[in-house]
Protein backbone atom coordinates (compact mmCIF):
# COMPACT_ATOMS: atom_id res chain seq x y z
CA UNK A 1 0.00 0.00 0.00
CA UNK A 2 1.16 3.61 -0.18
CA UNK A 3 2.73 5.06 2.56
CA UNK A 4 -0.24 7.52 2.75
CA UNK A 5 -2.69 5.09 2.90
CA UNK A 6 -0.63 2.57 5.39
CA UNK A 7 -0.36 5.91 7.35
CA UNK A 8 -4.07 6.25 7.54
CA UNK A 9 -4.28 2.72 9.24
CA UNK A 10 -2.00 3.00 11.45
CA UNK A 11 -3.37 6.45 12.90
CA UNK A 12 -6.24 4.26 13.46
CA UNK A 13 -5.27 1.20 14.87
CA UNK A 14 -2.74 3.11 17.54
CA UNK A 15 -6.27 4.93 18.11
CA UNK A 16 -7.64 2.05 18.98
CA UNK A 17 -4.81 0.43 21.09
CA UNK A 18 -4.72 3.82 23.21
CA UNK A 19 -8.05 3.14 23.62
CA UNK A 20 -8.08 -0.17 24.95
CA UNK A 21 -4.97 0.48 27.26
CA UNK A 22 -7.07 2.63 28.98
CA UNK A 23 -9.26 0.40 29.75
CA UNK A 24 -6.82 -1.73 31.00
CA UNK A 25 -7.39 -4.55 28.02
CA UNK A 26 -4.46 -5.71 26.47
CA UNK A 27 -5.08 -7.20 22.99
CA UNK A 28 -2.55 -9.22 22.77
CA UNK A 29 0.84 -9.88 21.40
CA UNK A 30 1.64 -6.95 21.68
CA UNK A 31 -1.05 -5.94 23.93
CA UNK A 32 -4.04 -4.65 21.66
CA UNK A 33 -6.01 -8.01 21.34
CA UNK A 34 -3.11 -10.38 22.34
CA UNK A 35 -2.92 -11.22 18.66
CA UNK A 36 -2.75 -7.80 16.67
CA UNK A 37 -2.68 -9.17 13.47
CA UNK A 38 -3.94 -8.16 10.02
CA UNK A 39 -6.54 -10.96 10.17
CA UNK A 40 -7.90 -9.47 13.09
CA UNK A 41 -8.24 -6.28 11.61
CA UNK A 42 -11.50 -5.59 9.64
CA UNK A 43 -12.42 -2.35 7.10
CA UNK A 44 -16.14 -1.11 7.19
CA UNK A 45 -18.02 0.19 4.29
CA UNK A 46 -15.76 3.49 4.58
CA UNK A 47 -12.40 1.79 4.90
CA UNK A 48 -11.90 2.71 8.49
CA UNK A 49 -10.34 0.14 10.72
CA UNK A 50 -12.19 -2.14 13.26
CA UNK A 51 -10.21 -3.72 15.83
CA UNK A 52 -12.03 -7.70 15.97
CA UNK A 53 -11.21 -11.02 17.52
CA UNK A 54 -10.77 -10.46 21.29
CA UNK A 55 -10.30 -14.37 22.50
CA UNK A 56 -6.90 -13.97 23.91
CA UNK A 57 -7.36 -10.65 25.65
CA UNK A 58 -6.89 -9.91 28.72
CA UNK A 59 -7.96 -7.13 31.49
CA UNK A 60 -4.64 -5.99 33.43
CA UNK A 61 -3.86 -3.73 36.81
CA UNK A 62 -1.89 -0.61 35.96
CA UNK A 63 2.21 -0.27 35.46
CA UNK A 64 0.90 -4.37 35.76
CA UNK A 65 3.76 -6.66 33.74
CA UNK A 66 2.56 -9.34 31.81
CA UNK A 67 3.59 -13.22 31.83
CA UNK A 68 1.46 -14.92 29.38
CA UNK A 69 2.97 -15.69 26.16
CA UNK A 70 0.31 -15.88 23.46
CA UNK A 71 -1.25 -14.92 19.53
CA UNK A 72 1.02 -15.28 16.58
CA UNK A 73 4.73 -15.32 16.87
CA UNK A 74 5.55 -13.76 13.74
CA UNK A 75 4.05 -10.73 15.28
CA UNK A 76 5.69 -11.32 19.00
CA UNK A 77 7.93 -8.50 20.62
CA UNK A 78 11.33 -9.95 21.72
CA UNK A 79 10.68 -9.76 25.74
CA UNK A 80 7.43 -12.47 24.77
CA UNK A 81 9.74 -14.47 22.91
CA UNK A 82 12.28 -14.36 25.21
CA UNK A 83 10.00 -15.67 28.15
CA UNK A 84 9.96 -11.97 30.10
CA UNK A 85 7.94 -9.89 31.77
CA UNK A 86 6.28 -7.33 29.06
CA UNK A 87 4.70 -4.39 29.24
CA UNK A 88 1.44 -4.63 27.45
CA UNK A 89 1.19 -1.38 25.38
CA UNK A 90 4.98 -1.58 24.42
CA UNK A 91 4.26 -4.68 22.84
CA UNK A 92 1.05 -3.60 21.05
CA UNK A 93 3.02 -0.96 19.26
CA UNK A 94 5.64 -3.28 18.27
CA UNK A 95 2.94 -5.56 16.86
CA UNK A 96 1.39 -2.23 15.23
CA UNK A 97 4.72 -2.06 13.78
CA UNK A 98 4.59 -5.60 12.10
CA UNK A 99 1.62 -4.46 10.36
CA UNK A 100 2.92 -1.28 9.42
CA UNK A 101 5.90 -3.56 7.54
CA UNK A 102 3.36 -5.73 5.98
CA UNK A 103 1.29 -2.52 4.56
CA UNK A 104 4.17 -1.10 3.34
CA UNK A 105 6.07 -3.90 2.01
CA UNK A 106 3.31 -6.59 1.44
CA UNK A 107 5.33 -9.61 3.61
CA UNK A 108 6.34 -9.61 7.37
CA UNK A 109 9.55 -8.26 8.41
CA UNK A 110 9.73 -11.41 10.22
CA UNK A 111 9.03 -14.56 9.24
CA UNK A 112 10.63 -18.10 8.99
CA UNK A 113 9.74 -21.54 8.40
CA UNK A 114 11.71 -22.78 11.80
CA UNK A 115 10.31 -21.57 14.46
CA UNK A 116 13.23 -21.77 16.11
CA UNK A 117 15.10 -18.91 13.38
CA UNK A 118 11.67 -16.88 13.31
CA UNK A 119 12.62 -16.12 17.11
CA UNK A 120 16.32 -15.60 16.78
CA UNK A 121 15.44 -13.31 14.28
CA UNK A 122 12.37 -11.73 16.43
CA UNK A 123 15.07 -11.30 19.23
CA UNK A 124 18.03 -9.78 17.37
CA UNK A 125 16.11 -7.46 15.49
CA UNK A 126 16.78 -9.02 11.98
CA UNK A 127 14.79 -7.54 9.26
CA UNK A 128 15.55 -5.58 5.71
CA UNK A 129 13.64 -3.08 4.84
CA UNK A 130 13.25 -2.82 0.69
CA UNK A 131 14.59 0.33 -0.97
CA UNK A 132 11.15 1.39 -2.18
CA UNK A 133 10.42 2.43 1.19
CA UNK A 134 10.74 6.59 2.62
CA UNK A 135 14.15 7.73 4.82
CA UNK A 136 10.60 8.66 6.77
CA UNK A 137 9.24 5.09 6.99
CA UNK A 138 12.98 3.37 7.71
CA UNK A 139 13.13 5.98 10.58
CA UNK A 140 9.68 5.04 12.14
CA UNK A 141 9.93 1.18 11.77
CA UNK A 142 13.32 1.11 13.07
CA UNK A 143 12.06 3.21 16.40
CA UNK A 144 8.74 1.16 16.58
CA UNK A 145 10.85 -2.27 15.88
CA UNK A 146 13.48 -1.66 18.53
CA UNK A 147 14.26 -4.98 20.82
CA UNK A 148 14.68 -2.95 23.71
CA UNK A 149 11.04 -2.05 25.45
CA UNK A 150 12.32 0.63 26.92
CA UNK A 151 13.57 2.71 23.91
CA UNK A 152 10.71 1.49 21.31
CA UNK A 153 8.87 4.36 20.20
CA UNK A 154 5.75 5.63 22.51
CA UNK A 155 2.37 6.59 20.75
CA UNK A 156 3.28 10.38 21.63
CA UNK A 157 6.61 9.50 19.74
CA UNK A 158 4.88 7.69 16.99
CA UNK A 159 2.90 10.39 16.09
CA UNK A 160 5.30 13.13 16.05
CA UNK A 161 7.53 11.29 13.87
CA UNK A 162 7.86 12.73 10.26
CA UNK A 163 6.41 9.60 8.68
CA UNK A 164 2.84 9.99 10.62
CA UNK A 165 2.69 14.18 10.64
CA UNK A 166 3.66 14.03 6.55
CA UNK A 167 0.84 11.38 5.85
CA UNK A 168 -2.04 10.94 8.80
CA UNK A 169 -4.91 12.60 8.44
CA UNK A 170 -5.18 16.14 10.54
CA UNK A 171 -7.88 15.15 12.63
CA UNK A 172 -7.41 12.61 15.78
CA UNK A 173 -10.22 10.90 17.40
CA UNK A 174 -11.05 12.47 20.58
CA UNK A 175 -11.17 9.10 22.89
CA UNK A 176 -14.23 8.93 25.40
CA UNK A 177 -14.11 6.88 28.19
CA UNK A 178 -17.31 7.88 29.39
CA UNK A 179 -20.04 6.13 27.30
CA UNK A 180 -22.87 8.13 25.98
CA UNK A 181 -26.29 6.58 26.27
CA UNK A 182 -28.96 7.27 23.58
CA UNK A 183 -32.29 7.33 25.57
CA UNK A 184 -34.37 6.26 22.41
CA UNK A 185 -33.03 3.34 21.75
CA UNK A 186 -32.44 2.46 25.60
CA UNK A 187 -36.43 2.86 25.52
CA UNK A 188 -37.23 1.29 22.79
CA UNK A 189 -34.75 -1.71 24.33
CA UNK A 190 -37.13 -1.70 27.57
CA UNK A 191 -40.01 -1.70 25.76
CA UNK A 192 -38.68 -5.18 23.67
CA UNK A 193 -37.48 -6.92 26.10
CA UNK A 194 -39.45 -5.37 29.43
CA UNK A 195 -36.20 -5.15 31.05
CA UNK A 196 -35.95 -1.73 33.37
CA UNK A 197 -34.36 0.80 31.76
CA UNK A 198 -32.20 1.84 34.37
CA UNK A 199 -30.13 -2.01 34.41
CA UNK A 200 -29.72 -1.61 30.89
CA UNK A 201 -28.08 2.00 31.58
CA UNK A 202 -26.41 0.48 34.39
CA UNK A 203 -24.78 -2.61 32.17
CA UNK A 204 -23.34 -0.75 29.71
CA UNK A 205 -21.78 1.82 31.47
CA UNK A 206 -20.29 -0.19 33.01
CA UNK A 207 -19.13 -1.89 30.14
CA UNK A 208 -20.45 -5.47 30.57
CA UNK A 209 -20.10 -7.44 27.40
CA UNK A 210 -23.35 -9.69 27.57
CA UNK A 211 -26.62 -10.19 26.04
CA UNK A 212 -28.41 -7.01 26.71
CA UNK A 213 -25.92 -4.73 26.05
CA UNK A 214 -25.11 -6.53 22.77
CA UNK A 215 -28.75 -6.28 22.23
CA UNK A 216 -28.25 -2.41 22.95
CA UNK A 217 -25.60 -1.68 20.28
CA UNK A 218 -27.06 -3.84 17.56
CA UNK A 219 -30.41 -2.09 18.44
CA UNK A 220 -28.49 1.61 18.26
CA UNK A 221 -27.16 0.41 14.62
CA UNK A 222 -29.90 -0.69 13.33
CA UNK A 223 -31.42 2.92 14.30
CA UNK A 224 -28.65 4.51 12.99
CA UNK A 225 -28.90 2.77 9.45
CA UNK A 226 -32.80 3.50 9.35
CA UNK A 227 -32.50 7.42 10.68
CA UNK A 228 -29.48 7.74 7.84
CA UNK A 229 -31.52 6.03 4.92
CA UNK A 230 -34.35 8.97 5.83
CA UNK A 231 -32.33 11.33 6.17
CA UNK A 232 -30.81 10.35 2.42
CA UNK A 233 -34.57 10.18 1.01
CA UNK A 234 -35.78 13.38 2.65
CA UNK A 235 -32.92 15.05 0.64
CA UNK A 236 -33.41 13.46 -2.29
CA UNK A 237 -37.63 14.13 -2.53
CA UNK A 238 -36.17 17.86 -1.46
CA UNK A 239 -34.11 18.30 -4.36
CA UNK A 240 -36.91 16.56 -6.96
CA UNK A 241 -39.67 18.98 -5.63
CA UNK A 242 -36.95 21.66 -6.07
CA UNK A 243 -36.13 20.96 -9.26
CA UNK A 244 -39.72 20.06 -10.43
CA UNK A 245 -40.89 22.43 -13.19
CA UNK A 246 -44.87 22.19 -13.77
CA UNK A 247 -46.61 22.72 -17.45
CA UNK A 248 -47.40 25.85 -18.00
CA UNK A 249 -51.43 25.34 -18.46
CA UNK A 250 -51.21 24.33 -14.76
CA UNK A 251 -49.37 27.53 -13.40
CA UNK A 252 -51.85 30.32 -12.38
Amino acid sequence: MSEKESAKFLQQILSGVEYLHKFNIVHRLGGLNRDLKPENLLLDDNLNIKIVDFGLSNTYQPNEQLKTACGSPCYAPPEMIAGLEYDGLKADIWSSGVILFALLCGYLPFDDPDTQTLYNKIMFGKFDMPSHLSKEARHLLSGILNIDPFKRLTIQEIRLSEFYTKNATAAEPQLELKLQIDENVLKQLSQQTGVQADYIKQQIQNNRHNHITTYYYLLKQKIGRIDKKRKELDQENSASFNTFKPAKEYLF
